[in-house]
């Protein structure tokens, strides 16, 4: 079937099954696309020039650190930047300390302003962000139970106020390996605890992250479109479609499901010296999603 004969068949309403696969993958996308604020670096002051460039570039919606929701709330509000550049926040990242119980009513405590700020300005999910660990000397079976019950209690009272709880294993971090992502989300109640799957992190923690999204398809509440290239800049990731992750398979997989979590392209920081700007960066990754089939603002 040309293209041409394919338009006017899908023009009358023929079902996908009728459409050759080549075909059905680019052209009949299903999800809306955002952007983290990595990119721009890790200061809650970049956060106007992120959203910004992230609208400017046509992505859907926006994902920001926590600490950003309380700095830009001390000075009037992370609305008026919203409201300025016409960008939706979706959701926002926080990192947490889920190996010292001693923390765990503080970091609750925190976790909860941080959500209630989500939801007055339109956001939805809270992407955790385990806390990094030495590798080398660590024994997750010593911290298991502590993890999973401070998961569980966050999650709970995140739900309890509208905001979804979604789990993003981190290289480096107390949840980096298989071994540990499986067993966290098979003990957790995830009534509440939901997944993150983040595809760089996941390849470079020596997952097959197709795998990991088909394994816990009904628990993906939230994405990171991310790769991995093992360079020197950007902590070994890079530019969408540049690296090694199957991000064409992944979303394939996310397409086909009938699930609808939310997705976020993401890249890390670019070194000091670079001369590619944050905005051309996010320019290759939308490119790149462009010619899978995803469609922006223009």
């Amino acid at each position: 079937m040309n293209r041409q004969a394919f338009l006017k068949t899908a023009a009358f309403g023929i079902g996908s099954a009728a459409i050759p696969g080549r075909w059905r993958f680019r052209l009949l996308k299903r999800f809306h696309i955002g952007h983290t604020a990595i990119t721009w670096g890790y200061s809650p002051a970049n956060t106007p020039q992120a959203i910004h460039d992230v609208s400017s570039a046509g992505f859907h919606s926006f994902e920001c650190f926590g600490n950003a929701l309380e700095y830009w709330e001390e000075r009037g509000g992370l609305g008026k930047l919203l409201d300025s550049s016409n960008m939706a926040l979706q959701s926002v990242y926080c990192p947490v300390n889920l190996t010292d119980p001693a923390r765990r009513k503080e970091q609750l405590d925190e976790l909860i302003t941080r959500g209630r700020l989500l939801r007055k300005y339109g956001g939805k999910v809270a992407v955790i962000g385990p806390n990094g660990i030495d590798r080398e000397t660590y024994n997750f079976s010593k911290y298991k139970a502590d993890i999973v019950n401070i998961l569980n209690e966050l999650a709970k009272a995140l739900n309890g106020i509208g905001v979804k709880v979604a789990l993003h294993q981190h290289k480096n971090s107390c949840i980096e390996s298989r071994d540990e992502l499986y067993a966290v989300m098979d003990a957790a109640d995830t009534r509440y605890l939901k997944l993150c799957p983040d595809f760089g992190h996941l390849y470079d923690g020596g997952l097959d992250p197709v795998r990991v999204v088909k394994d816990f398809l009904p628990l993906v509440a939230h994405v990171h479109i991310k790769d991995f290239g093992g360079g020197s800049s950007y902590n070994g990731f890079c530019p969408l479609g540049k690296g090694k992750v199957d991000i064409a398979g992944i979303l394939e997989v996310l397409e086909q499901s009938d699930k609808n979590p939310s997705l976020m392209a993401e890249l890390n920081p670019p070194p000091k010296n670079a001369s590619t700007a944050p905005l051309e960066l996010i320019r290759i990754n939308k490119k790149y999603l462009e010619s899978l089939g995803y469609a922006f603002h223009s």
